[in-house]
């Protein structure tokens, strides 16, 4: 959220630097991101002055310049060599002395020097309108008021402003503060308890008076109080639309927003200033000259202003006209045919409380997100309505000339009740590490606007105020003491005290925190991603969100992959090319029988150099070995013996599975090269997912361990290099060994898969290793090459399998 300094000081007087005032907003909980000078002209027209043109003559090396002489004020007189077509002897103008940088309007910045043109010698410019930043004319120089003096800074003839934008990330249970008015509150109460000098400017109507007493020409019907439980309105005629002062223009402009017109500017101050959206329809387009809030039946169309026609439910609130015509979309948007256009003369402005949860649905429902859905969908001060109405009608006659005609409505059939709590002073004390004054306690409470009911027996009895929707437990108020008392404020104390407990029992958070150390040691960088996503498949078993933010953010995820592929483009962006990341995550499936299921895994993903490149490894690729070896480790770790089997899955090119048993511990290997580019990656991504429930639940296990004697024989390992079509799968060669050889043969493993230069086309090469190994006997050289033999005859039968000699 944006805040003005200059809007701000409307609210609170305090002599505090903006960085000073930054800092205590920040040690409140309002942490200030960033802090920007605004000005309203760039540069601030220094060095900028009003001259007068004492001499005007032509260059007499060019038919179109003037040798002019000007007066700089305080005796200063300089020759100025002037090209503008109006510029004329005793004119004012304004004049950019040497040294001074401008901005113009459509150009980048220069900077005045002295210098010669056609000959002759200039010490200065006259400058038009957009050179120095103040409009697009360029047909000639500005020409100014005779009556100012020579010598006066530009920058006072066009009141122009300086201002600071404060950029506050704002939490979202936080809207008593999505206002300057709500910040300059914070700020008071902080400042105030700290016994720093600062004055709250309070928000004051009580001079409101209608111009015309006649009745409201408008009437108002709440047809469902639930939704809407307070609406006020307020009937204006006779407004003149026109461009806003230069001071309300400023504001906005300072905080990001466009002025409009001093109708549309008006309702935006209000909004930023006190919290309160306002909407302003065209009176004359009121049908029946009476507004309805309530729901419409289910489908009816709607066309609002970003002329799009809307297919609205009846779950909807809706803002509709004596006909039951929709005329607005309550609290998110409003309709084409009613708002305010250039020849509207007459409004009606509203401002109303509506229910929160209602105004979520609808925003989500409709994909619209605006300034005022924001704050409702939040929950407001109900008590805010009629004197932001009051404050908006000053400002319509003040700034648009028009005519408040009869007294205000206010339709509130059922206020908002109070929000009571208790707070205990020993709690306090407790949460807090940290005794603070009881009178210093209720003092903070005063200056956050909290009402003391009664002070016995060590608790309050509090008000909570109706604009504090995030207050609502004992807690709750005892942060509200903590953050305006001041974090920094709270000690650390000498020493800590604790009574050592012997639990004999598996921590699984110490064995998630020992892998997570074990990991970053190997060169791996934790992430945590959104465990929302959006559909990727037509599925039935996706957990999918009732009221999604997006279509992006629809379902909980089912892979950890999506989030590290998004990691690693990410980085990729940033010109990163070590990459390595981990995640400890769940995923969710929707059972067949309704029910759901959440599952914790363990991500891990490679991709670009292994290791930084130096002189001894020049070219260092992370590969599917690297990845397979870390895994290996860490099931190390777990005492976990697995084997491995070929895995068949739209998630990877290449794979295994690490099973033990019936059990499947994990899975890693190539990521479809289709699904990297989906990502914007170009190159092999290394994955593995473990299945980390199934980790741990062997880790809790106390462990009988058999003791396995020793093979009396030796094993031997043969290598083949395979040439096979692109087709095959290592699955299938897996299979096939084992089926040829069930008795000698121990392992097989996959250690190269190359394709590129120098094999055939359509071909790729498998390097595996073999592990044989007999019982009863030593093999000899003869035993293992029949058997190689026979498994070489199978593999080429059975997929034109040959062995590559290069």
């Amino acid at each position: 959220m944006k805040i003005s300094y200059n809007w701000l000081s409307n609210y609170i007087k305090t002599d505090l630097s903006v960085e000073k005032i930054a800092a205590t907003l920040t040690d409140t909980g309002l942490e200030v991101e960033d802090i920007k000078e605004i000005e309203s002209v760039k540069g601030s027209l220094k060095g900028v002055v009003v001259g007068e043109v004492l001499k005007c003559e032509k260059h007499p090396d060019a038919d179109k310049l003037h040798l002019t002489e000007v007066d700089l004020g305080h005796g200063e007189i300089v020759q100025i060599v002037c090209g503008a077509p109006n510029v004329k002897a005793g004119q004012k103008v304004s004049v950019a002395t040497i040294g001074t940088t401008l901005y113009p309007k459509n150009g980048e910045p220069f900077k005045i020097k002295k210098s010669k043109i056609r000959g002759k010698e200039s010490f200065g410019m006259i400058c038009a309108e957009d050179e120095l930043g103040l409009g697009d004319n360029h047909d000639g120089i500005i020409v100014l008021n005779q009556k100012l003096k020579a010598g006066t800074p530009l920058s006072e003839v066009y009141s122009v402003s300086k201002d600071y934008c404060i950029e506050i990330g704002l939490t979202p249970n936080r809207t008593d503060a999505m206002s300057h008015y709500g910040v300059a509150r914070d700020l008071y109460a902080a400042l105030r308890s700290r016994k720093i000098p600062a004055e709250l400017k309070p928000f004051s109507v009580e001079n409101f008076d209608p111009d015309e007493k006649k009745g409201n020409p408008i009437s108002v019907e709440i047809k469902n109080a639930q939704l809407c439980p307070r609406y006020s309105g307020v009937y204006l005629k006779n407004i003149e639309l026109k461009p806003s002062p230069d001071w309300l223009q400023n504001y906005l402009k300072t905080i990001g927003l466009s002025p409009i017109n001093n109708a549309v500017d008006i309702t935006n101050y209000i909004l930023h200033s006190y919290g309160q959206p306002l909407h302003a329809f065209d009176a004359d387009k009121i049908k029946g000259q009476k507004i309805k809030v309530g729901t419409v039946p289910e489908g009816t169309k709607f066309t609002t202003l970003d002329g799009v026609e809307r297919t609205l439910s009846d779950f909807e609130l809706l803002i509709k006209d004596g006909e039951d015509t929709p005329m607005c979309i309550a609290g998110v948007y409003g309709g084409k045919e009613s708002g305010v256009s250039s020849s509207t003369k007459n409004i009606f402005l509203e401002s109303a409380y509506f229910n929160p949860v209602s105004i979520r649905k609808t925003s989500k429902k409709e994909g619209l997100n605006t300034d005022s859905s924001f704050r409702y969908e939040r929950g407001i001060d109900p008590n805010t309505t009629v004197p932001a109405l009051k404050k908006a009608c000053e400002l319509f006659k003040e700034l648009a000339n028009a005519t408040v005609v009869g007294e205000i409505i206010d339709e509130y059939p059922e206020p908002v009740k109070n929000q009571n709590a208790i707070l205990r002073y020993h709690k306090i004390d407790q949460i807090l590490g940290k005794r603070i004054h009881r009178d210093q306690i209720k003092g903070i409470l005063n200056l956050l606007e909290f009402t003391i009911i009664s002070d016995t027996n060590d608790v309050l009895d509090l008000i909570v105020p109706a604009y504090r929707v995030d207050v609502t437990r004992e807690i709750d108020i005892i942060e509200e003491i903590a953050r305006i008392y001041g974090y920094n404020h709270i000690d650390i104390p000498e020493k800590f005290t604790f009574a050592y407990e012997n639990k004999n029992q598996f921590d699984e958070e110490f064995l998630e925190n020992s892998i997570a150390n074990q990991l970053k040691y190997n060169g791996f960088h934790e992430v945590m991603n959104n465990s929302l996503t959006s559909k990727r498949e037509e599925k039935n078993n996706y957990v999918e969100l009732l009221n999604p933010l997006s279509s992006d953010l629809a379902v909980m995820r089912q892979s950890l992959v999506y989030g590290i592929l998004q990691n690693i483009a990410f980085n990729i962006n940033r010109n990163q090319k070590e990459l390595k990341f981990f995640e400890f995550g769940k995923v969710y499936f929707k059972t067949p029988n309704g029910n759901y299921s959440e599952n914790k895994k363990l991500a891990l993903g490679l991709f670009g150099n292994y290791q930084e490149n130096n002189w001894i490894f020049p070219n260092n690729q992370s590969t599917f070995y690297h990845l397979k070896g870390i895994v290996k480790q860490l099931l190390k770790g777990f005492r976990l013996n697995t084997d491995e089997k070929p895995l068949k899955s739209n998630l990877f090119r290449e794979g295994i599975e690490l099973v033990t048993g019936d059990h499947t511990f994990g899975k890693l290997g190539i990521i479809q090269s289709q699904l990297s580019r989906e990502s914007g990656i170009k190159g092999d991504v290394f994955y593995a997912e473990l299945e980390w429930e199934k980790l741990v639940e062997f880790a809790s296990k106390k462990k009988t361990y058999k003791l396995a004697e020793v093979p009396k024989f030796p094993g031997s390992n043969r290598d083949l290099a395979l040439l096979v079509n692109k087709e095959v799968k290592y699955l299938d060669l897996y299979k096939v060994a084992f089926e040829t050889e069930k008795k000698v043969l121990k392992s097989v493993n996959l250690f190269d898969v190359y394709e590129g230069k120098n094999l055939p086309e359509g071909k790729k090469s498998y390097a595996l290793n073999f592990f044989l190994q007999d019982e009863n006997k030593t093999l000899t050289d003869r035993d293992i090459d029949k058997t190689m033999n026979k498994l070489l005859e199978k593999f080429s039968s059975q997929f034109n399998a040959e062995l590559r000699n290069s």
